[in-house]
């Protein structure tokens, strides 16, 4: 099982294990596949979602969303922060299936009932749990007033840093996972990396507010890691264009020199639904 196994062995299975599939997640905008990648005596479940499956959109360029996600992942591992669950590019989807190169990531399993709080929830705006902060309130079906709340703990933080680096442009409280063991993880980041800004999140609680002194470190550290000609540059240059990982290297240069996390803009702020 993933508990057992390396990041490596992470990786080779998502790379080479051969798929079989499980099913289909409905409730997905993009056509989303659950499969187990089997290699020898190790198996893993994860996720297919393959280019073809991919809903075209009006701003972003056709049949990238899968290699924006690899992306994403590559430039979360470089910052040693592991949000993202283990992601890779497929020549093939599960036999049978028929539907050609895709992306493949880690399936994280969450707890039936959780242990504590989510990390983002709708409660009461009059009763907003300590350690939480509102950025949206509305009108409940009853016609209470409720408010949308995220918590304000370091992995959140790191989160919302994270999706101002990537630019992410769907950041809902369902692509926020919290597996068994506490672990956080940030899922669907097809939606990134574009030249202009696009972020639209749920975590806005840090708006206006410098990243803290350990993140703006470890953004110093991925400037660095993508200047011209590096391994990582390299990488990216293959899953995003030039442009892209220009406006990239401008966010993570800015937010490593103490520049503010971005403000809402005055339309489109938050992701609907927001979960």
């Amino acid at each position: 099982m993933t508990d057992a196994l390396s990041g490596p062995q992470v990786r080779r299975l998502l790379s080479q294990g051969e798929l079989s599939l499980f099913g289909q997640i409905p409730s997905a905008s993009n056509l989303t596949l659950v499969c187990e990648a089997t290699l020898g005596e190790q198996s893993t479940r994860c996720v297919y979602k393959p280019v073809r499956g991919e809903t075209p959109l009006w701003d972003f360029p056709d049949g990238t969303l899968a290699g924006r996600e690899v992306a994403a992942r590559l430039i979360d591992a470089a910052l040693g922060w592991d949000l993202i669950p283990e992601t890779v590019l497929r020549a093939e989807g599960p036999p049978g299936a028929e539907l050609g190169p895709g992306m493949l990531q880690l399936w994280i399993d969450q707890p039936e009932a959780p242990a504590g709080r989510e990390p983002v929830e709708i409660v009461p705006a009059d009763d907003v749990p300590e350690g939480y902060v509102p950025i949206l309130r509305a009108h409940d079906d009853d016609g209470s007033v409720v408010a949308l709340a995220h918590a304000t703990d370091e992995r959140l933080h790191r989160l919302a840093v994270l999706d101002a680096v990537l630019n992410n442009a769907d950041r809902k409280g369902g692509h926020i996972l919290v597996d068994a063991d506490g672990r956080l993880f940030g899922i669907d980041h097809g939606l990134t990396l574009h030249t202009e800004p696009k972020l639209r999140t749920i975590l806005w609680g840090w708006a206006g507010d410098p990243a803290n002194e350990s993140v703006r470190a470890d953004l110093a550290a991925l400037g660095e890691r993508l200047s011209p000609g590096s391994d990582l540059t390299g990488e990216l240059c293959e899953l995003v264009s030039e442009e892209e990982l220009a406006a990239l290297r401008r966010r993570v240069a800015a937010l490593a020199d103490g520049g503010a996390l971005p403000r809402p803009p005055h339309q489109r702020a938050i992701p609907w639904p927001p979960f």
